[in-house]
């Protein structure tokens, strides 16, 4: 079967239902103060009744207009993507389809018990997932998507759905392993759990003797009562358990987000297929990726994994569709790894001459995170005396932060070759952000006027992905490098996409 996407379609007929869904959705949302309100309010119940029959039947009709105003079609004179919706207003959405860098077709759990898909299409110059369809046919999917990407009429026309779907089911080159998922989930967000135990115990310690503070008395509930073993116990249980919780959640999160995650190579691209209740189909084109950073830990390199993280050219840098847009591939072996890497740039990245930082980045760190919070806290306890209690935790905050202060000073590099450049980064997830210097779109290059004296100073590159940013560093030696890699820009007949 052959979809004819030149002429306007709507989606499939059982998408009414992901459409009301979503409209109830958005409608409880709006009213859920009122549905509080009734259910702890019994003369209320009534109410609630009549409501929530409002919200579902509105919910359908909403659904079943939008179903009945949402048309799309490819138009071959101007070479767009035309999408028309609205139900009191009509909008009419027009995309050139050179425009179209990503199109993603997704799976939650309601479209996969009603066997439909849902598509999304992002643009260069937009600030927003252009648009989502929500109820499609899997073979209309992919025959779409690949009309979308890969815009030659004139094939199209020669090609059927059986031909795509039979690229779609082509065998994966590389496929994540369950075993790699778990050694990820366990592997990941260290940081991230020590510092919100630090902050638990810190907040925990400066309020848990005033709420146990007799009245009447000089002396705490916890000094009287309450043996130091006892609360070393206590400590080291809660700290157990908050390991085990944060270990939990983040395998289960790695777990639901790239279940069977499978990588498959065809005509020149990657499709990237993961999930496990909500399914998600990527396609990435060499010349498209921006930025690709390759990551890993201590105890991930001894697991031989790493994680990649691959941005496109979008413009939506500071959303949430953003994080959306950038595609993860974890728990990579190192052969997958550089498979990868060779696919996408023809040959492995070199790390050439290395940049290092000035001595001044590390102490400009600690005055940051170190001296500047310490004279806040000790101002702070001139006010309130009582404050005073947490500074017994001072000498554990100031070795966790000159620790990840000194490592993370330590991995910071540039590294240059002429095709590659390298920008390494993290205290104890180490991460190295790869760029193609012909994909610079603009360059910025700062010094604030005290560190004129010292020569140093930042660069910051621009790409239609995102940025990357290196600094302190000696300023003359940045100048140099800049003037290099817009010479690169200029003389090169590269494109940046």
């Amino acid at each position: 079967m052959k979809h004819d996407f030149n002429t306007p379609q709507r989606q499939s007929l059982i998408g009414i239902v992901v459409l009301a869904a979503d409209s109830l959705q958005s409608n409880v949302r709006a009213l859920f103060p009122l549905f509080i309100v009734a259910v702890f309010n019994g003369e209320k119940k009534g109410f609630l009744l009549v409501l929530a029959g409002l919200l579902l039947v509105g919910g359908i009709i909403i659904g079943y207009l939008q179903y009945l105003n949402f048309t799309f079609y490819i138009d071959e004179a101007t070479g767009e993507f035309v999408v028309k919706k609205g139900i009191l207003s009509k909008t009419r959405i027009a995309i050139p389809l050179n425009r179209i860098q990503q199109v993603n077709i997704n799976q939650n759990l309601l479209q996969r018990i009603l066997k439909v898909h849902g598509l999304e299409v992002d643009t260069a110059g937009s600030g927003k997932t252009e648009v989502k369809i929500k109820a499609m046919s899997h073979t209309q999917a992919i025959a779409l998507e690949e009309r979308l990407l890969n815009y030659k009429a004139q094939q199209y026309h020669d090609a059927t759905d059986e031909t795509y779907m039979a690229k779609k089911q082509a065998r994966p080159f590389i496929r994540i392993s369950f075993l790699s998922l778990l050694k990820t989930g366990i592997t990941s967000n260290y940081i991230r759990s020590i510092g919100l135990i630090l902050a638990f115990f810190i907040s925990t310690w400066q309020h848990l003797d005033d709420f146990l503070t007799f009245s009447h008395t000089d002396s705490s509930f916890l000094d009287e009562y309450v043996s130091m073993d006892f609360l070393l116990r206590s400590i080291a249980t809660i700290t157990v358990f908050i390991l085990f919780l944060m270990l939990a959640v983040n395998l289960g999160r790695t777990i639901l987000k790239f279940f069977d995650f499978k990588v498959t190579k065809e005509d020149g691209t990657l499709l990237l297929s993961h999930g496990l209740i909500n399914t998600r189909n990527t396609i990435i084109k060499p010349q498209r990726v921006q930025i690709l950073t390759v990551g890993r830990n201590y105890f991930q390199k001894k697991f031989d994994i790493t994680d990649l993280r691959i941005r496109q050219a979008s413009d939506l840098e500071a959303t949430k569709d953003r994080l959306k847009m950038m595609m993860e591939i974890p728990g990579l072996s190192t052969s997958e790894k550089d498979a990868l890497l060779r696919f996408i740039y023809s040959e492995m990245p070199e790390r050439g001459f290395e940049v290092l930082p000035n001595i001044r980045k590390a102490i400009f760190e600690v005055f940051k995170f170190i001296l500047l919070p310490f004279a806040i806290f000790y101002t702070y306890t001139f006010f309130v005396p009582e404050a005073k209690e947490a500074l017994i935790f001072t000498p554990v905050y100031v070795l966790f932060a000159g620790i990840l202060i000194y490592f993370a000073y330590r991995n910071s590099r540039l590294y240059i070759s002429p095709e590659f450049i390298i920008r390494q980064r993290g205290a104890w997830d180490v991460d190295n952000d790869i760029l193609e210097p012909h994909k610079i779109q603009s360059v910025k290059l700062q010094q604030f006027f005290w560190q004129k004296w010292s020569d140093v100073g930042t660069v910051r590159l621009y790409t239609a992905g995102g940025q990357v940013n290196f600094g302190v560093a000696r300023f003359s030696q940045l100048q140099k490098l800049v003037n290099y890699w817009l010479y690169q820009v200029e003389s090169g007949n590269k494109n940046w996409m």
